[in-house]
C-alpha cells in the first residue's frame, strides 16, 4: 500500500513538474494577450509566465495584427525561453507559419482544393502564396485552358503568357510538400484530371472523336472534344503529305474529325490523317524497285534529300549517293528542281522509298 502512494505521489509530482516546464524554442504554445502597443504585445502564458512579441515583428505584420485584441487566444513560437528582459520571447509570424505548414499537409492529404495567389511568373512557371507560404505551379501543371500554347516554344513569349496571372488568384491542389525543405508545388491541372479520367473511360484506342482546333503549334494542334477533354494531333499526324508546319492544314477554330490512336493516362494522341486515304495503300501497282521515275526535291536534312515522287509518296535518296558525283547534295540537287531516280527500294509498311539519282 505504501509503494502504491509513493508511486502516485511521484506521478503528480511528475505530472506537475511538466504542465509548468519552460517550453523550448521552437514550441507553439497558447496564451491569453495581455497587451499591445507599438513596441510590443504581452501574452498571459499561465504557469509557464509572460511572453512577448517585439515591435519590430509587429510592424512587420500588420495585416495579421488588424486580427487581434486584448483577451484573445493565440498560438505563438518560442524563440527563446528566457530573455534578458526575463520574458518568453515569442513570434506571431514563425507561429502562423508553423500552423500554416500544418494546414497545408492536412489539405494535401485529403485533396482539398485550395485558393493561391500568383505573385511572380518566370520561365518554368508560377510563384504563388498560400497563407504567408511559398510555392511553385510549374507550367506542366496548369490547365488546359491556362497552358502556353506558344509556336516554336519561345520562353520569352511563355513568360509574357504567365505574367497575366501575376496578382490574379488561382485555384489548385497541393501535389508536393516538404516543410524542411520549404517546398511547395501547386497544381492546377489536378483539378480536372479526376474528371478527365473518368470522361476518357467512355472511349478507346480507334475511336472516331468530332471536335475543334483549340490550338495550333508548331508541333502539332490542340483539339478540343467531349466533355472538357483535349488530344494532340502531332504534325507527323495532320496529313500524308509533308508540312512544314500544321497550319498548312489546319487553323484554330476548325471543326474536324480525328481518330484516336493513343491514350496514356489523360493524354490522348489523335490523327487527323488515320481517316484520309493512305496513298501508300496498293503502291505495289504502280512503283518497283528498279522502276525509272521523275521527282521533285522539297527538303535536305543530314541524311540525304527527299523526293516527292506523287501526291502523298515520298522517296529519300542518302547522302552517301552523292559521293558517287563528287559534288555536295546542294550542289548536285536544287530545291524544287526534277530529276531522274531509280528506285532503289520499297517498304510500303513502313512508307519508305529509298531512291538512287541517275
Amino acid at each position: 500500500m505504501e509503494n502504491k502512494k509513493s508511486q502516485l505521489m511521484k506521478d503528480l509530482l511528475a505530472k506537475n513538474n511538466d504542465a509548468v516546464r519552460t517550453p523550448l524554442a521552437g514550441e507553439l504554445v497558447e496564451g491569453l494577450i495581455l497587451k499591445i502597443s507599438k513596441n510590443a504585445m504581452l501574452i498571459d502564458l499561465g504557469p509557464i509566465g509572460t511572453g512577448i512579441v517585439y515591435g519590430q515583428e509587429l510592424r512587420e505584420n500588420r495585416e495579421l495584427l488588424k486580427e487581434l485584441k486584448v483577451g484573445q487566444k493565440i498560438s505563438v513560437l518560442v524563440i527563446d525561453s528566457e530573455n534578458e528582459d526575463g520574458y518568453i520571447e515569442l513570434s506571431l509570424k514563425e507561429a502562423n507559419l508553423k500552423n500554416t505548414w500544418e494546414t497545408l499537409k492536412e489539405k494535401r492529404d485529403s485533396g482539398e482544393i485550395i485558393t493561391a495567389k500568383v505573385i511572380e511568373a518566370n520561365r518554368g512557371g508560377l510563384m504563388v502564396n498560400i497563407g504567408g507560404v511559398i510555392g511553385f505551379l510549374p507550367v506542366s501543371q496548369l490547365s488546359q485552358e491556362n497552358y502556353p500554347r506558344v509556336e516554336g516554344g519561345d520562353k520569352n513569349k511563355i513568360l509574357n503568357h504567365l505574367n497575366k496571372f501575376v496578382n490574379k488568384e488561382i485555384k489548385v491542389k497541393i501535389i508536393n510538400i516538404d516543410q524542411r525543405a520549404e517546398k511547395l508545388i501547386v497544381s492546377e491541372k489536378a483539378l480536372d484530371e479526376e474528371k478527365i479520367k473518368e470522361n476518357l473511360k467512355g472511349y478507346k484506342k480507334g475511336d472516331i472523336v468530332e471536335g475543334q482546333v483549340a490550338s495550333v503549334v508548331d508541333f502539332g494542334a490542340f483539339i478540343k472534344f467531349g466533355d472538357k477533354l483535349e488530344g494532340l494531333a502531332h504534325i507527323s499526324e495532320l496529313d500524308w503529305q509533308l508540312i512544314e508546319h500544321p497550319s498548312q492544314v489546319v487553323k484554330q477554330g476548325d471543326k474536324v474529325k480525328a481518330q484516336i490512336v493513343d491514350i496514356q493516362n489523360d493524354h490522348v494522341s489523335l490523327s487527323l490523317k488515320a481517316l484520309k486515304q493512305d496513298p501508300w495503300q496498293n503502291i505495289e501497282n504502280s512503283y518497283q524497285s528498279g522502276q525509272t521515275i521523275e521527282g521533285q526535291v522539297i527538303k535536305f536534312n543530314p541524311f540525304g534529300a527527299f523526293i516527292r515522287v506523287d501526291n502523298g509518296i515520298y522517296g529519300l535518296t542518302h547522302i552517301s549517293e552523292f559521293a558517287k558525283t563528287g559534288l555536295p547534295m546542294e550542289d548536285a540537287l536544287k530545291l524544287g528542281n526534277k530529276y531522274t531516280f531509280k528506285i532503289v527500294s520499297i517498304e510500303p509498311k513502313a512508307h519508305k522509298m529509298s531512291l538512287a539519282l541517275k
